[in-house]
């Protein structure tokens, strides 16, 4: 038997692999209530799962959760096959792969929207899925510590076009955590996995469809396009693809992605760094910050087309 530090775990959860299966429990660092917590959090997972497998949809993989021992706090489930879908496996697939990519991400949101009842349209600031507040501090009172004039007056023209754009949506039961982390893809048969639903919860529709793996793989506009073929438009309707307005929700829904990160990055930002290891700190989070205005400058370039 392994000892626990070898094995693969993440929060709160430490995981072992038995060939097909995963066997799942939580850190023994956990107490009691919070162990009690881990159980409910897998109980209304597992829900989720077999709802969204009850479709039985061939273009994707959703494994199956195959019991949870209360007793002995663990869970079964089969074991996704495939590697995390990042831009740099995307890149290597072929042309049919990728479109094929595109159809299985489509499928999987709009049965997973369509599972539950969709609800009333509502006008929603997009800002509001924001740290927003940080944002506007770092911006105006703290950036002009490490970054040129010109990026600041940059950053404070994309602080006020997120702060103040609003449009009409409707809540939809969602995923809630599409990254590349819990999108895996077998490129050698071809199949896409979707995984960990454990933020499953009502969002507003489009958060998902222009999501984290979206924007990383440049593939926003292609999954609503397919999205919108293929929903049942007597239960909700969208906006054409073509919709003037649905282009900025897009640019911006995918803005808060790259800025969720530059707010991460600020805060770990330090004013009077005490060593030199938090210097190196300032040194990386700088650059990855500036990194990532430059994602945002792209992402406005190809929303101007």
């Amino acid at each position: 038997m392994k000892d626990i530090n070898e094995l693969t775990h993440g929060r709160e959860s430490y995981v072992m692999y038995y060939g097909d299966y995963v066997l799942k429990r939580p850190l023994p660092t956990l107490g009691e209530d919070a162990r009690q917590k881990w159980l409910e959090k897998q109980h209304r997972t597992k829900d989720v799962v077999d709802s969204i497998r009850a479709v039985n949809n061939p273009v994707y993989h959703i494994p199956r959760m195959t019991f949870i021992n209360d007793q002995e706090y663990q869970i079964l489930e089969e074991r996704a096959v495939g590697q995390p879908l990042t831009a740099a496996l995307f890149e290597k697939l072929t042309r049919r792969q990728k479109a094929e990519v595109v159809i299985s991400i489509a499928n999987f949101l709009v049965d997973m929207n369509e599972s539950r009842p969709v609800e009333d349209w509502r006008r929603h600031k997009i800002s509001d899925e924001l740290k927003f507040a940080r944002l506007e501090n770092f911006v105006g009172n703290k950036m002009a510590r490490w970054f040129t004039d010109g990026e600041v007056r940059y950053m404070s023209q994309i602080r006020d076009e997120i702060g103040t754009f609003e449009y009409d949506t409707r809540p939809v039961w969602s995923h809630c955590d599409l990254n590349s982390g819990n999108v895996l893809y077998d490129s050698d048969n071809s199949r896409l996995f979707v995984i960990d639903f454990a933020e499953a919860n009502y969002r507003f529709i489009y958060r998902d469809i222009f999501s984290s793996v979206a924007m990383e793989l440049g593939i926003g506009a292609q999954i609503y396009e397919e999205y919108a073929k293929i929903h049942n438009d007597a239960l909700y309707d969208i906006p054409s693809p073509d919709d003037k307005n649905l282009k900025n929700i897009m640019k911006y829904r995918l803005m808060t992605v790259l800025l969720r990160r530059f707010i991460k990055a600020a805060d770990d930002l330090r004013a009077n760094p005490a060593n030199e290891k938090s210097v190196k700190n300032n040194e990386n989070k700088v650059i990855f910050m500036r990194e990532t205005m430059k994602q945002i400058k792209e992402l406005e370039a190809a929303m101007a087309k």
